[in-house]
């Protein structure tokens, strides 16, 4: 046998060896369960030398490696282990190496039929006999089994590289040199997914190497091995450097991650017994450490513990399973998705032409008629013809691309049948809300029934429209669009109730105010000391009578128990503040001080039987004028707070009752219950004061005047001696008005009680007008002062404006 190992530092070393490998002998064949031959070593018992298949043909890996692992006494090995795969095309004796070379029990080929062993079995893994060293057998490249489907192949290429320690490449001497022949194409595809997945530094620095272990067969030695050798090895130069590597590791070579190896094995039938010498001689590389060529360089091992190994090739697989670069096509495939990708889009654009004119007016919100069936007819109309002409090619790129065509179709029909729903949704919501009104157009109608008719058709409208658009075969819905129409219809149909319900309570209050208006007005002009006794009984008795109304309409409106509390404490608030207002009305400051000048006059200028009164001497005026005056007082005590004397007619509210119908500052109804403050008591106190006090002069002057008479011969006098000067007056046009106007004007000052202001005003102005005569004169008799020399121009010009000036005030000042 003739090996070499080859680190890339082209140093080539080749050795023979003529020793037999020990064991059952290859022609000891028995056949196993499957029907397949194995050699002699699979009949043995012993639990060494149990095979696992740890990738199935579902490519599955299997959980139970792990368990299987322990049965083979390696579940404590920690690193003491070692893993070998092997690599290459079908039929060209992977399993049978394997098992001359490790004593393994794997299926071999059954020559007399000449049909892959593996496939089906995918990867099985077995335990080397008599060493810790776990054995990969991988289903073969380019079998007939699977034609052109290569997706395994390049997964379980990559996944032996990348799980291995040392990848045996078994292949036919007379492959060398090929490309396809000897799986070059699908070692550069391998190559370049490995250093994307796995090419990246181990933790402690170093980068993860493989030794590539080339075992040629059939070498009978007319082409020596160093030939062979520079042969491979440049062909795995040039893969290295044709691949399309990550921007991080473009500067790597190929001697940064692998090594080569070389080996040859004579013809297994031909030179049967040197075959069998030179295979024991490789496998004391694989098992006797103290080789020079031994192959488990620690470099090489993946420093995974033994326990862990099953947990690592299986997160190993999974990135395989789960990278795409390796789901290459094949020819018939390409050809498959240029036609299929051909016909979809002439499908598509017949499709789209259909569909086309349709967008406009569902995206201006038009309802469309009979969408449903045009969308289903476009959409069957595009797959029935893409199924006729695509259905021929390869099925799985056809059912991928009608897949795609379907989503495609799918995704334009979608926004359709969305806007669709949309507009669906328009239209019922502006349906519900016309019949609504329209229902609650007359008098006696029941609300509940009105809205519930009402929501009753819209669904149903709603629903055999959205049916209408729905398309088979989609995953469509239009359950959150009717559930989000019944929302808004339920919200329509509360604002609607809060509408009818303020007009309801406005309407109540406009009664309620004209019930209580006379009624409040004829109790406070007559006050009595039960006064807010009967206001407030007539408040209550027309508050229930509004409340009691209420509650017979709001029956039809379908409130709540908490609606209709609400609007009740709503209908109390408002009634109270009706109330409040006419108090108000009634006793404003003018009208208030009227109504007390006018209780005072009638008890002090009439006697008790309403007869007025005329002042003598002898009346005891100030008597009569103390007892008006402290039962005028008295009003004022009974007015400034709503007090009945009978506790049960008290009102209240809670100072948190809030109008649910509008929105206001707070409200405070203890605060509600005064009248008057202390404040304005006292300023209505003082003001009635000084009006009793003029009816207490006027009354004292009128008992003077009746007493002070004027000797009747003076009357004669001042006719006698006034007489030209009446006749002047009365025959004057021009003093006969002013004296017309000055009687007028004394009448209308006396009238209004004016006579102490005016006099006033006279008064002040006699002051003025005295004043400035007085200054006038001073001024005039003053003796004028000599000018001081003026020291600039500047200062002359200033002297003479500021004199200008006075002389301009004086002109104002001077009279006319």
């Amino acid at each position: 046998m003739a090996q070499a190992t080859v680190p890339l530092s082209n140093d080539i070393m080749s050795s023979t060896s003529t020793s037999k490998l020990g064991g059952a002998p290859s022609a000891g064949r028995t056949p196993a369960a499957n029907g397949h031959y194995v050699n002699g070593s699979a009949a043995t018992s012993d639990a060494s030398s149990e095979r696992i298949q740890i990738i199935d043909d579902e490519k599955q890996f299997t959980s139970a490696l792990t368990a299987q692992i322990e049965k083979w006494g390696l579940g404590h090995a920690g690193f003491d282990y070692d893993i070998v795969s092997v690599f290459g095309s079908q039929s060209t004796g992977k399993s049978t190496l394997l098992n001359r070379l490790f004593g393994t029990n794997f299926d071999v080929m059954d020559e007399t039929k000449r049909q892959q062993t593996t496939k089906g079995a995918c990867i099985w893994m077995c335990k080397a006999k008599g060493a810790n060293l776990l054995v990969m057998d991988v289903e073969g490249t380019d079998g007939r089994e699977r034609g052109e489907d290569q997706d395994f192949e390049r997964k379980s290429a990559l996944f032996s590289l990348a799980s291995s320690e040392v990848l045996i490449v078994n292949l036919w001497e007379h492959q060398v040199g090929l490309y396809q022949g000897a799986n070059m194409g699908l070692l550069k595809t391998v190559f370049e997914v490995n250093l994307g997945l796995f090419g990246k530094k181990t933790p402690d620095g170093r980068n993860q190497r493989t030794l590539l272990l080339f075992v040629i067969r059939d070498h009978i030695g007319t082409t020596p091995l160093a030939n062979l050798q520079t042969t491979l090895s440049a062909d795995m130069q040039k893969i290295w450097e044709s691949l399309s590597k990550p921007p991080e590791l473009k500067d790597k070579q190929l001697s940064d991650y692998f090594d080569l190896s070389f080996a040859a094995l004579p013809h297994k039938i031909l030179a049967a017994d040197k075959f069998e010498s030179e295979a024991k001689a490789l496998s004391r590389r694989f098992l006797d450490k103290t080789k020079e060529d031994y192959v488990f360089s620690p470099q090489y091992h993946k420093r995974i513990p033994a326990d862990g190994a099953a947990f690592y090739m299986e997160g190993i697989w999974e990135q395989v399973q789960s990278n795409k670069d390796l789901d290459l096509p094949t020819q018939q495939e390409l050809l498959a998705q240029f036609r299929c990708d051909e016909i979809a889009t002439a499908a598509l654009a017949e499709f789209n032409e259909q569909a086309k004119p349709q967008k406009r007016p569902v995206e201006s919100g038009k309802v469309v008629e009979g969408l449903g069936k045009m969308m289903r007819a476009w959409r069957s109309g595009a797959i029935d013809r893409y199924d006729r002409d695509a259905s021929r090619y390869h099925p799985g790129v056809y059912k991928r691309k009608r897949v795609d065509l379907i989503g495609v179709i799918d995704s334009t029909l979608s926004p359709l049948f969305l806007g669709q729903l949309k507009n669906l949704h328009k239209a019922s919501l502006a349906t519900y809300k016309k019949e609504m009104l329209d229902g609650m157009k007359g008098e006696n109608y029941n609300f509940a029934d009105v809205v519930t008719a009402s929501r009753e058709r819209i669904e149903k409208r709603f629903l055999e429209g959205a049916q209408e658009a729905l398309v088979e075969g989609t995953d469509w819905s239009y359950a959150e669009e009717l559930q989000l129409l019944r929302e808004e219809a339920r919200i329509v149909a509360d604002q609607c109730r809060k509408d009818e319900t303020k007009k309801m309570v406005n309407v109540i209050e406009r009664n309620f105010k004209k019930q209580i208006s006379e009624p409040v007005d004829l109790y406070l002009n007559k006050p009595t000391p039960d006064m807010w006794d009967k206001v407030l009984k007539l408040f209550r008795d027309t508050l229930e009578k509004a409340e009691s109304s209420y509650l017979a309409k709001a029956k039809s409106f379908d409130c709540t128990d908490e609606e209709n509390t609400t609007a009740l404490t709503t209908l109390r608030k408002r009634a109270w503040l009706a109330l409040r207002a006419k108090i108000e009305e009634q006793t404003a400051d003018t009208v208030f001080l009227g109504k007390l000048r006018t209780y005072f006059e009638e008890r002090f200028r009439y006697d008790e039987n309403g007869v007025p009164r005329v002042w003598r001497p002898d009346d005891d005026i100030d008597g009569a004028f103390r007892n008006a005056k402290e039962q005028t007082l008295e009003l004022i005590s009974l007015y400034w707070k709503i007090k009945p004397t009978n506790p049960k007619l008290e009102f209240s509210l809670p100072s948190d009752a809030s109008d649910s119908l509008a929105t206001g500052e707070e409200f405070d109804f203890p605060s509600t219950l005064v009248v008057f403050t202390e404040t304005k008591a006292l300023d209505l106190t003082n003001r009635f004061r000084r009006d009793a006090d003029a009816f207490y002069v006027e009354a004292k002057r009128s008992t003077v005047s009746g007493v002070a008479q004027i000797p009747y011969w003076v009357y004669g006098m001042l006719v006698v001696l006034g007489w030209n000067e009446a006749m002047v007056v009365l025959f004057n046009p021009l003093y006969f008005a002013m004296l017309l106007v000055l009687a007028a004007s004394a009448w209308i000052i006396i009238q209004l009680g004016m006579v102490g202001p005016v006099l006033q005003i006279v008064k002040t102005l006699g002051g003025e007008v005295h004043r400035q005569v007085d200054h006038r004169l001073r001024e005039h008799f003053t003796p004028p002062q000599l000018a001081q020399p003026v020291r600039a121009s500047s200062s002359r010009g200033a002297r003479r404006d500021s004199v200008d000036d006075d002389k301009v005030r004086r002109m104002k000042q001077e009279p006319m």
